[in-house]
């Protein structure tokens, strides 16, 4: 659902989905709210962020974005609850990243304003590849960060894992998802996932964000597409590439570790 209300001059507040974005002067603020799920995002709501950055793309009156969590929380990723029927199997799986997951993540990083992630709280999952995907990274010293899908029985998504390869590197790439670990803030930030702390995350955010629209907008949008298309990219991977990556939506140990969250129980892996 859809509302949008002019609030006061030059200020305008949407909301879709759950996914809130209030637009003061030149500065974008996007909000992701799930109450009771840490801001977990189900299908709906990676459509609304979609929706909410190519709206904002389109703009030229803007000059930076700033995207946060509600509740004190940033986003413990994807909506586990509504994996039984959006990737329960290898053609949904592969369509809900590919499509869904994967072109909420685009419209952000190929956004020509610069994003700004303000992080507090739990940062996992599909809500650190949001933030991944912003331009900078501000954390709470109390924030946390990680990727425990291997919990989950999954890997990261190709698409997914060449952002967080392009942003850390291959060891702690291989560090974060192998090991599953929840790192705090001052770890996140020597690894590279966060570029500074504070203890006011909201307040060093919109600080960062007026000095950013202080400076010359078409030079801020060139750097970023020109950083973008400078950056390594790597050959793309083929059809059977693609079904091998998805092929643990077909495994036991997809349905123990799916099964084993909701049900708070501690999964049983065998490795088929």
């Amino acid at each position: 659902m859809r509302k949008a209300k002019p609030s006061a001059i030059n200020k305008v507040e949407t909301v879709l989905e759950n996914i809130r974005c209030d637009i003061e002067g030149v500065i974008a603020h996007v909000t992701i709210s799930n109450p009771g799920k840490l801001n977990a995002l189900n299908m709906a709501m990676w459509n609304a962020l979609t929706q909410h950055f190519i709206e904002l793309n389109a703009r030229d009156d803007l000059r930076c974005i700033i995207i946060r969590g509600a509740d004190k929380h940033f986003a413990a990723g994807a909506d586990v609850e509504e994996f039984s029927t959006v990737r329960n199997t290898l053609a949904d799986g592969m369509k809900y990243h590919n499509q869904t997951v994967a072109a909420a993540l685009k419209a952000i990083s190929e956004c020509q304003h610069p994003v700004v992630a303000a992080i507090q709280g739990v940062c996992v999952g599909g809500g650190l590849e949001i933030a991944i995907s912003s331009d900078i990274r501000i954390a709470d010293p109390a924030s946390r960060f990680g990727i425990p899908i291997n919990k989950l029985g999954f890997p990261l998504a190709p698409k997914e894992l060449q952002s967080l390869l392009g942003l850390v590197g291959r060891a702690t790439a291989l560090e974060i998802l192998l090991e599953g670990r929840i790192l705090n803030a001052i770890e996140a930030k020597q690894k590279g996932l966060v570029h500074r702390l504070s203890d006011d995350v909201h307040a060093e955010a919109l600080e960062t964000a007026k000095r950013i629209a202080e400076g010359a907008p078409l030079a801020a949008r060139l750097n970023k597409k020109f950083i973008r298309r400078l950056s390594f990219v790597p050959e793309r991977l083929n059809d059977d590439e693609q079904l091998e990556a998805f092929s643990f939506l077909n495994t036991r140990d997809y349905q123990e570790g799916v099964l084993g969250f909701l049900a708070k129980k501690v999964p049983e892996f065998t490795g088929t």
